[in-house]
């Protein structure tokens, strides 16, 4: 390993001088990974995120990572995660589409064993006919197990929010997993300036002596992942044992929002909030709305834009507030369901003016004038 010049997250963060650099976003994801520190790394590559398995395996090479392998599918992969986090180590994993459902069964327990996992996310079409274009479908098979979310924008959030995530997972009062989910190809392929901090530079290592679940002795066979076999007690002690820890895990989201203030800014961009008009997305679909934004202005249109940077825990009293005056609120996505638009519904005291859409899909496109299109015929509509 190589000796390396250790700084607090705070001031890699917030503070630390920054370069530019000219790189897609998978290339913007390793240099996170190489300045986070990371212990171990196993992986199992999957289009779009092959590429970041590979560089990775070049920074294991090079002496940035301690322990790196190639595991044998998807669920082997986060469940090695679990392992070698439970041991106390800094970890790091990724995936995409089938890949993220195959992780299903892992995924649910980690935040349950309280492990501060930072695994990436690389959004792509599932199911059949096999699709490998971009699509943010897989959030939503993630929204309950758990863990936060950040939804990225572009190969800069991919650079800060990965080491954001970091900062945030491992606070003691927090130490639950985070998903930093892109959606693939838009970013993972994209290439645009990065600001990243410097190249010398590396968050100090994890402390699991700070960790609220005592890291277990590796060497101490044989090893139980559960302290406590609460299936074999009676039901009462079962059902109580693990409806409380849900609450907790769940409150450990909660306690997370004061440290996505402190890194990330919170968990909201909003630009011209008064508007008549609100567009609300997250990823991509951000990037899109933003231009969609400006094109309406200069038509003369009062638009402003809410970008949501953090899924989990959703900002639910911001999302409230900032819609009470809008006469209008747009939720366009990068995929069928709509689940963002679903969550905006749930929290919005008058939800008839959320409007869902444009939507689109399995790779498919999203000119910004779509949305300003929609933008008019909604408004025709409304009045």
């Amino acid at each position: 390993m190589k000796e390396k010049k250790t700084v607090s997250p705070e001031y890699m963060i917030l503070e630390a001088p920054r370069e530019k650099k000219f790189m897609i976003g998978n290339e913007a994801l390793a240099e996170a990974v190489k300045r986070a520190n990371v212990d171990v790394v196993v992986v199992y590559p999957i289009t779009p995120q092959s590429e970041i398995s590979h560089l990775c395996g070049d920074l294991w090479v090079a002496g940035y990572i301690k322990d790196y392998y190639r595991g044998e599918d998807e669920l082997h992969v986060m469940a090695s995660m679990m392992g070698a986090a439970s041991a106390g180590v800094r970890t790091f994993t990724a995936t995409s589409g089938p890949g993220t459902l195959r992780a299903m069964e892992p995924f649910a327990c980690w935040a349950g064993y309280r492990l501060p996992i930072v695994c990436p996310i690389m959004g792509r079409g599932i199911g059949t006919p096999a699709n490998i274009q971009p699509d943010s479908v897989e959030i939503f098979y993630l929204l309950e197990t758990g863990m936060i979310i950040f939804h990225v924008e572009s190969p800069q959030d991919f650079f800060d929010m990965t080491l954001q995530a970091y900062a945030i997972a491992e606070q003691p009062d927090v130490h639950i997993p985070v998903i930093v989910f892109c959606d693939g190809f838009f970013v993972t392929h994209t290439r645009e300036i990065v600001e990243t901090t410097p190249d010398d530079e590396f968050l100090l290592p994890y402390n699991s002596n700070l960790s609220p679940v005592p890291a277990m002795d590796m060497e101490a066979v044989p090893v139980r992942m559960a302290r406590d076999c609460l299936v074999i007690k009676n039901n009462f002690i079962s059902y109580n044992a693990n409806a409380s820890w849900q609450q907790e895990v769940r409150a450990a989201q909660h306690r997370a929002r004061k440290y996505i203030d402190r890194f990330m800014g919170g968990p909201l961009e909003v630009i011209n909030p008064d508007a008549e008009v609100l567009l609300m997305a997250s990823g991509s679909a951000a990037a899109q709305a933003r231009v969609a934004m400006e094109i309406a202005q200069e038509e003369g249109i009062d638009v402003g834009m809410v970008k949501i940077k953090v899924i989990r825990p959703f900002p639910v009293a911001e999302i409230a507030k900032l819609c009470e005056k809008a006469k209008l609120i747009m939720v366009p996505e990068f995929n069928f369901i709509g689940w963002l638009a679903k969550e905006i519904k749930a929290v919005v005291n008058n939800n008839s003016k959320v409007f869902s859409g444009p939507n689109v899909f399995a790779g498919m496109t999203m000119p910004p004038e779509v949305i300003v299109d929609e933008i008019k015929k909604l408004l025709k509509l409304t009045k």
